[in-house]
């Protein structure tokens, strides 16, 4: 079934695009104090040699998610007019086309990959887990585009709630039985099947085979600009995580996955969902210039408002937590890193929005061009910080090339005349104060769980507080477009 036309005003857009957000918060909050709780769960059963087994491999494998597609699935979402039949087969038989092709050469390959890395036998089947999974999830691609497409995230989320479920509930209760690395294998597997008959099931779509010479033009014009930028990402990220898994013990590699991924945790919790949504939203108001500059700064506020405390308030409370937590103070070493990560965060949340603005606009090009510095410099910084000073050197060269991210205002500003410093000064400020706060004030709160659980209220008090005092007008604002948008299809 193809993607039907559906004529979508500013108006409707703007309605669709603030349930959406709603709807993804709202129905992912569960699944986000869950992962919460997992992730906790899991470093505390796991040793940080093991959760650094999963780091890496998760990294090999995710080289496997840029090949898939080459950016088809970002064209038919970002495709101003209607997308046909054509477009999904097209799509669909490219992308499978090219997973059976990895799928194959990487379980070929397993074992070498195992060897070079000298996992174990466990490593070794986690390894060829997450490849499986990888081609579960490629099916779903269609289905997704098309509930993207619609704005329709309310169900789109469903199978996303469903999997993660599956996912973090097998791999906590196997962790605490003491199955190591093996938690994982069996969890991504359940994870991948579960989430695949879930997707199918909100959104039916009949697979089938062909492809259009004219669709696969026009759709690889955007899709291989946008490819070739996630694939520097890899390159930035994934690859240097491979990297560091081979040149550092995978103990300080499991330091520097538990950092990172409680450092991102704000951005995964809050800003996800907004970023989910802006970018299908934003191509559809690309057309109107100044109503996309007013949806723009309102995502930057949004995002601002919600990641800067957690950010700031999770780096300033972790000391504390680190040492209250029983089994939980082997990762004492990573509380730097933890912290340089936060500055990496700090400037995602905001360059994450804007190059989607880039993306969504036909930009695709400026988009890469940053992704092309950003990955140069991480990889020039990286090495010699780790030479320098450690471990801690990955953390120190993700916060230093962030903050070259400042280029993504200027590029944007040339294509949609926004402003972005008044939407961060008053929850910078905010956060500051509360960050001073709650580091001052948590030496007291190592006597007991009862005194921590009040200071981190207390602080999100405070900050809550400071913007009333800061934006109050403009939170009214915000918060009567969210009840008009609940109110009205």
């Amino acid at each position: 079934m193809a993607d039907k036309p559906e004529v979508l005003d500013s108006e409707a857009v703007k309605k669709r695009s603030v349930a959406g957000v709603i709807a993804l918060t709202s129905r992912t909050l569960f699944l986000q104090i869950l992962t919460v709780v997992a992730t906790f769960l899991l470093t505390v059963y796991l040793t940080p040699s093991e959760f650094g087994v999963f780091f890496v491999v998760s990294a090999v494998v995710n080289f496997l998610v840029y090949f898939s597609d080459i950016g088809l699935a970002a064209a038919l979402i970002q495709k101003k007019g209607e997308v046909s039949d054509k477009d999904l087969t097209t799509t669909f038989t490219i992308q499978q086309l090219l997973v059976v092709t990895l799928v194959g050469g990487s379980l070929a390959a397993s074992s070498l990959v195992a060897n070079f890395y000298n996992l174990t036998e466990g490593g070794l089947a986690l390894l060829r887990a997450l490849i499986v999974a990888f081609f579960l999830s490629s099916l779903k691609t269609i289905p997704s585009v098309i509930l993207e497409r619609r704005l329709q995230f309310n169900k789109l989320v469903i199978p996303q709630i469903i999997e993660n479920i599956a996912f973090y509930g097998t791999a906590v209760y196997l962790a605490w039985q003491g199955k190591g690395v093996d938690s994982f294998t069996v969890a991504v597997l359940l994870r991948g099947v579960v989430g695949l008959v879930a997707m199918y099931a909100i959104q039916p779509w009949a697979p089938r085979f062909s492809v259009s010479k004219d669709s696969a033009r026009h759709l690889l014009s955007f899709g291989v600009p946008f490819q070739a930028n996630s694939f520097l990402a890899l390159v930035k990220d994934d690859l240097l995580t491979a990297y560091v898994g081979k040149i550092l013990p995978l103990t300080e590699v499991g330091f520097i996955g538990w950092a990172q991924r409680w450092a991102l945790m704000p951005l995964r919790f809050f800003s996800d969902s907004i970023i989910k949504v802006t970018f299908p939203a934003y191509s559809r108001l690309q057309h109107d210039k100044e109503k996309l500059k007013v949806a723009v700064e309102k995502s930057v506020f949004a995002v601002a408002t919600v990641v800067f405390p957690s950010i700031v308030g999770l780096v300033a409370i972790a000391p504390t937590l680190v040492r209250t937590i029983p089994r939980y103070e082997k990762w004492q070493p990573a509380l730097i890193t933890l912290a340089l990560f936060g500055v990496n965060a700090l400037w995602a949340s905001l360059s994450t929005t804007l190059t989607n603005t880039l993306n969504a606009t036909g930009h695709i090009k400026k988009s890469l061009q940053l992704m092309i510095m950003w990955t140069a410099l991480t990889w020039i910084l990286t090495p010699l910080f780790i030479l320098r000073i450690g471990f801690n050197g990955v953390a120190l060269a993700s916060a230093v090339v962030a903050t070259t991210s400042i280029v993504t205002v200027y590029l944007v500003k040339r294509i949609v005349p926004i402003d972005v410093l008044p939407q961060i000064t008053a929850p910078a400020f905010a956060t500051a104060i509360m960050g001073m706060s709650v580091y001052a004030l948590s030496p007291i709160a190592v006597e007991s769980f009862a005194k921590l659980f009040l200071l981190v209220g207390g602080a999100g008090i405070l900050y809550g507080i400071l913007m009333w005092v800061l934006t109050g007008w403009r939170l009214k604002q915000e918060f009567r477009i969210i009840r008009e948008a609940l109110r009205k299809p």
